[in-house]
C-alpha cells in the first residue's frame, strides 16, 4: 500500500485542476493579477502560500478541538499572520530585493480567501495529515496558476524568463528581435493578467465539459 490512498490522493490532485481554487472557485484571484509580471516573483508567493497553508492547516486541525466557536476567526488569523511574518522576515534575510517587489503583497497572505476558506472548510474539521494534503493541494493549485500567468507575462511582456533573456537582446536587435518581433508592454499590465487566467479558465471548462454543466 502506498504512503497516499486514493481519498488522501485526491486532496493534492483535485485543486489542480477540476476544484482550482483561482480558475473553479474564483479566491486568490488578487494576487495573481498584481504579482505575476515576472516569474520569480509567481514562483516565491507559491513557495510562501505552500508554506503558511500546508503549516497552517495542520495547526489549525491540532487545535480544533479547543479553539472556542466564537472566536475562532481571530485564531485563524494569529496563525496565518505569525506564519505570514516568518515568511516576511526570511524574505528579507535572504532576497532583500524580491521582498521590496512583492512588499504588501506577502502581508495580504494574511487575507488571502484560499488560506481562510481551507481553515474553515476543511482544517476545522478533519485530521492534521489530511488538513496538510489539503493545504499542499490547494497551495499548488493556486501556485500552478501564478507560475502559467508569471511565465507567459514575463515571456511577452520583457522577452525574459527568471531575468534572463530568452528572445534575444532587444537593443542590439538579436534573436527574435532581429526578425521584427517587440515585446508587447500590455503583458507587463494587470488587466493582461486577467486576460490570461480568463484565456486559462477557457482551455480547462473547453477540455472538461462537467465543469460548464456543475457552475
Amino acid at each position: 500500500m502506498g504512503l497516499l490512498s486514493k481519498k488522501d490522493s485526491k486532496l493534492i490532485l483535485d485543486p489542480l485542476a477540476d476544484n482550482n481554487p483561482i480558475t473553479i472557485q474564483v479566491l486568490g484571484i488578487c494576487s495573481a493579477l498584481a504579482i505575476t509580471a515576472q516569474l520569480k516573483a509567481s514562483v516565491v508567493m507559491t513557495v510562501s502560500v505552500l508554506f503558511v497553508l500546508g503549516v497552517g492547516n495542520v495547526v489549525i486541525s491540532l487545535m480544533r478541538n479547543i479553539i472556542p466557536s466564537k472566536i475562532r476567526i481571530i485564531v485563524q488569523l494569529v496563525v496565518v499572520a505569525t506564519l505570514v511574518i516568518i515568511v516576511d522576515q526570511v524574505l528579507k534575510a535572504f532576497s532583500y530585493e524580491l521582498s521590496k517587489t512583492l512588499s504588501v503583497f506577502v502581508g495580504l497572505i494574511i487575507t488571502n480567501c484560499i488560506i481562510m476558506g481551507r481553515f474553515e472548510a476543511f482544517a476545522l474539521g478533519n485530521g492534521p495529515w489530511k488538513s496538510f494534503l489539503d493545504g499542499i493541494g490547494n497551495a499548488l493549485g493556486y501556485g500552478v496558476i501564478l507560475i502559467i500567468v508569471g511565465f507567459f507575462r514575463e515571456l511577452l511582456g520583457s522577452g525574459t524568463l527568471w531575468g534572463y533573456k530568452v528572445l534575444g537582446d532587444p537593443i542590439a536587435k538579436t534573436g527574435l528581435y532581429a526578425l521584427g518581433y517587440e515585446n508587447n508592454g500590455f503583458m507587463l499590465l494587470s488587466p493582461m493578467a486577467l486576460i490570461t487566467v480568463g484565456i486559462i479558465i477557457w482551455i480547462q471548462r473547453s477540455r472538461n465539459k462537467a465543469l460548464i454543466e456543475e457552475n
